[in-house]
């Protein structure tokens, strides 16, 4: 049975230095043994310990499930530090995206825990119907017009200056209760993993990266 402490070994020829102690600190500061780590990444507990004591070389593809399995990224694991992220985003740089009528704006910056988005929603369109439900938390302010949100059984009328702030596996509607429609800033945290970039009108999502639900009574 291998040993779940590493042993000093030698990286071979290529190894990405520290990978093996990073894989050790990792799983330990989840409170894995090296069994129950090694059945989460699909691999023997002796396979697993010679990648922990640089005795065997991680492969591109094992290094991204080891990164999705420990909430970190391959970069990270590689000891390579992160670029700085520019704090300020200025408005001439950004950029609008539609999505089924709603025209989405960066207003915070990639690779953080939330994701910040200017939204202008229109009366109507197709994404009125959409009940969204998504692991984190949810936060709405709006900027101009009135926006009306459903929120579990429970349905609220914003004002300007208003906001929301909420659990989003609580299932929420949005939709523009004003005719020329609503402006807010909209403010989400994402999970970490492979998938979390916001995927603005991806297929099978809606325009803010969201799982869409029909509402009970309306159609397919």
């Amino acid at each position: 049975m291998p040993s779940d402490r590493p042993a000093p070994g030698g990286a071979t020829a290529g190894e990405p230095p520290g990978v093996g102690p990073r894989l050790y600190e990792l799983r330990r500061a989840h409170g894995l043994t090296l069994e129950a780590a090694a059945r989460r990444v699909g691999l023997s507990p002796a396979h697993l310990s010679r990648l922990e004591t640089a005795r065997r070389q991680p492969s591109l593809p094992m290094l991204l499930t080891l990164a999705r399995t420990y909430g970190t990224t391959v970069s990270e694991l590689l000891g390579e530090a992160p670029p700085e992220r520019e704090p300020v985003i200025r408005a001439a740089r950004a950029r609008d995206t539609e999505a089924d009528g709603w025209v989405y704006r960066e207003a915070g910056g990639s690779g953080r825990a939330m994701q910040a988005l200017r939204v202008r929603v229109p009366a109507g369109g197709a994404q009125r119907d959409l009940v969204r439900v998504h692991p984190g938390e949810e936060l709405l302010y709006v900027l101009r017009g009135e926006l009306r949100l459903g929120l579990g059984d429970a349905e609220h009328l914003l004002a300007p200056e208003d906001s929301a702030h909420f659990d989003s596996r609580t299932p929420h509607r949005l939709s523009a209760a004003t005719a020329d429609g609503v402006e807010l800033l909209f403010v989400h945290t994402l999970l970490r993993s492979g998938a979390a970039e916001l995927c603005l009108g991806g297929a099978g999502r809606d325009g803010a990266g969201h799982r869409p639900v029909r509402a009970p009574g309306q159609g397919s």
